[in-house]
């Protein structure tokens, strides 16, 4: 991957990466800006309590252990890797992945498409280090970040695709997130965000009630709220599909036209 996507302000950790030689798994790179205000207690997210991106990493480095045995993966995670692949075509030569935990999606694109060069990036070493092991046989078609969402380490302009599933309620701002998502796709590149769809009483029900009292004070968009930040960033052509039943999810695309007209079509329901 050529480092120029890279800003200029990022760097790589040599403890970390002394330990990744070791065992001989592709070298990760550090951005040094983690969090820097958000851990002040800056919080955007309309009536959420304060949550903290240290709060986040400190959860995901526990449930790293288990990710990837979790019933989460066959409820939630792997049908919207299935949904999203539909997005996706041979065109789409450059991905970031933002929260890509383990990298099971990565993986997913690299079979799919194989002309395709992957970013993933994650908040936690523990998903990096399980991913780093999983995308080893990609070798340079797949670069691991550690990073934070709301300052990424790239250029502007970067990818042709964003794609960001069932991390974004960590995100303490998301606003910015947003906005930095937007600065990072070249124009008309395009973001898919997936979330859990807490619109209907059921999806309330998961995760304005249940998921907070599990993961603490994190925030689900409903399909409103995800619409209004995405127009706040710039993004045109904002299309959101309800997806799931049991464990009901939204997918939200949107294009990075770069552009201050922002255009709206309603929410369907998948077949």
């Amino acid at each position: 991957m050529n480092k120029s996507i890279y800003r200029q302000a990022d760097y790589q950790s040599k403890s970390d990466q002394d330990k990744f030689q070791e065992k001989n798994l592709p070298i990760l790179r550090f951005s040094k800006n983690i969090a820097p205000s958000v851990d002040k207690g800056k919080n955007n997210r309309p009536g959420a309590k304060q949550y903290t991106s240290m709060q986040a990493l400190a959860e995901f480095e526990r449930w790293s252990r288990t990710y990837d045995r979790s019933l989460l993966q066959y409820l939630l995670f792997e049908p919207t890797h299935q949904v999203l692949l539909r997005y996706l075509g041979p065109g789409d030569r450059k991905i970031l992945d933002i929260g890509c935990g383990t990298g099971k999606f990565l993986v997913t694109i690299a079979e799919r498409f194989p002309a395709t060069q992957l970013v993933g990036l994650d908040l936690c070493p523990g998903m990096l280090q399980r991913a780093s092991e999983r995308c080893q046989p990609y070798g340079s078609r797949i670069c691991l970040v550690r990073g934070d969402s709301t300052y990424l380490p790239f250029q502007d302009n970067q990818f042709d695709v964003v794609t960001c599933s069932h991390s974004f309620h960590h995100y303490p701002d998301q606003q910015r997130a947003i906005a930095e998502m937007y600065r990072i796709l070249r124009p008309n590149g395009r973001l898919l965000l997936v979330d859990g769809d807490r619109d209907g009483w059921w999806g309330w029900f998961i995760y304005d009630i249940c998921v907070p009292w599990i993961e603490g004070g994190v925030h689900h968009c409903s399909a409103r709220q995800f619409r209004q930040l995405c127009q706040a960033a710039g993004f045109q052509q904002i299309q959101q599909t309800r997806f799931g039943y049991l464990a009901p999810f939204l997918v939200t695309v949107a294009v990075a036209a770069k552009s201050s007209v922002a255009g709206q079509l309603p929410v369907a329901r998948a077949a």
